[in-house]
């Protein structure tokens, strides 16, 4: 995940399902998560805070498919907000 302002990359790393189905990708450096979330389809979530933290900008939840949608992400952290772009890298 690439912050646009200052290109600064977070990356998140594949880890063994919550026993919902659906995959879930921990950030490398802190228990943040990329995770399916029922009432909001794929969020950014802040598992110590327990805090939604972002979301697919462009995508409402029912249109999401089986893994987090790659393109613009938005989020907010206190009173300031961020533009993202999520992508999948590697194999």
């Amino acid at each position: 995940m690439r912050r646009l302002s200052d290109g600064a990359v977070y990356r998140f790393l594949p880890e063994p399902s919550a026993g919902d189905g659906h995959p879930r990708y921990k950030r490398a450096d802190k228990d943040i998560w990329i995770m399916r979330r029922p009432a909001f389809g794929w969020v950014v979530w802040d598992a110590g805070e327990q805090a939604l933290m972002g979301r697919p900008w462009e995508i409402a939840p029912e249109d999401q498919g089986a893994t987090p949608p790659e393109g613009v992400w938005v989020s907010r952290k206190g009173a300031h907000s961020f533009v993202y772009e999520l992508a999948f890298v590697g194999g």
